[in-house]
């Protein structure tokens, strides 16, 4: 990632977050107040994912750096389900598709309608990139269901079992189209986001030793 890139990044994301600042801190009312540092986080990402992409630029980060974003990204995601304001409605909904189309068609505010679409589905994309990239080609068609399908619901149901939001079949298609459009930008997001193999840290080890482990 050159100079030039990353410094393009930064102005058009802070520009972005600070243009759609009024709007992010309805969101307040609704979700816990770190939902304000994920959206600036995010928007850092999304923009530099952008940049990197048309430029034709990638970015190296150690195997550690990439595991401690998605640790806070997990903790992240956690937070903002589970540590709401109070007063919120405690529901169950198991007919498919019916808070969906209550979204489309306005019958709630614009901005929560927008925010449990898109964030239902964006805040999940990067589940998708973390399983492919742990299993790899050894991830079945059957496996790249089941783990997220099992690991979604088991959110939903915690969430109506402590009280701390609702059980909804749509907010379970919803994050499940999240994860699998993160398997389809999966090609795409390896070629700007190198990730350092393990051998790789094993090697440079080795050198430091002297130790004649690496070809």
């Amino acid at each position: 990632m050159t100079k030039k890139s990353l410094m393009l990044s930064l102005l058009l994301s802070q520009g972005l977050f600070f243009a759609g600042l009024p709007i992010f801190l309805q969101l307040l009312l609704y979700l816990n107040q770190w939902v304000i540092m994920v959206v600036w986080f995010c928007t850092i990402v999304f923009v530099a994912l952008i940049v990197l992409g048309i430029r034709g630029e990638s970015i190296t980060l150690p195997r550690w750096c990439w595991h401690i974003t998605m640790v806070s990204y997990s903790v992240s995601i956690l937070v903002l389900l589970f540590f709401r304001p109070k007063g919120q409605e405690h529901t169950y909904n198991f007919t498919p598709f019916s808070t969906i189309l209550a979204y489309l068609s306005n019958d709630s505010y614009w901005l929560v309608s927008f925010y449990n679409l898109s964030a239902n589905i964006v805040l999940f994309i990067p589940l998708g990139l973390f399983l492919l990239y742990r299993q790899g080609k050894k991830m079945t068609v059957m496996h790249r269901f089941l783990i997220p399908f099992f690991l979604i619901s088991s959110i939903e149901i915690g969430q109506y079992v402590f009280k701390r939001g609702s059980l909804d079949i749509d907010d379970l298609i919803l994050n499940l189209t999240g994860v699998y459009l993160g398997y389809f930008l999966y090609h795409w997001f390896v070629k700007i986001i190198v990730i350092l193999p393990k051998i790789r840290v094993q090697c440079m080890t080795a050198k430091k030793n002297e130790k004649p482990a690496c070809p």
